[in-house]
């Protein structure tokens, strides 16, 4: 059963968002209604009211938090962590000083839920290596973008 949390987020969420190996999924819908989900892992939280990520300036999921501004950025991973984070979506560097295709942007907390269960706990979330150095060099690169913003903005 979900359980409201509030407007700040949790501190289990806050350390397995700084170690950048969490995947969230942003859910956005088009100017259709149409419902569209995006995995994405270039993710740090701004302290503990708005969450910063990276995303490419051509996807889907990109134009319809740009047109619609609220989103949900689902979370699971190890330690039982399970929240859903409804926001406010804005642009906050467009491009990325790390990519040109690259934007990044500013989700303002609005509301958080606990999607923990009493039948089941997390034990992982989704885990994944890099397809290449180059890969790596550019995810790290973007992720480092957003600690420095983090401390910034």
């Amino acid at each position: 059963m979900a359980k409201h949390v509030g407007v700040k987020l949790p501190e289990d969420l806050i350390e397995v968002l700084k170690k950048g190996k969490t995947v969230a999924v942003l859910a956005t819908f088009s100017e259709k209604g149409l419902p569209h989900t995006t995995p994405l892992q270039c993710i740090f939280p701004k302290g503990s009211e708005a969450i910063l990520l990276s995303i490419h300036k051509d996807h889907a999921g990109y134009h319809n938090m740009v047109w619609q501004k609220k989103i949900m950025l689902c979370f699971m991973d190890e330690g039982n962590v399970a929240y859903s984070v409804l926001g406010r979506a804005g642009v906050v560097r467009a491009p990325s000083s790390v990519h040109p295709l690259i934007n990044v942007v500013r989700v303002d907390i609005i509301d958080i839920k606990s999607d923990r269960s009493v039948l089941m706990k997390v034990e992982s979330g989704v885990r994944w290596s890099y397809t290449s150095w180059e890969a790596e060099e550019l995810s790290k690169s973007l992720l480092q973008e957003l600690k420095s913003l983090a401390e910034t903005l």
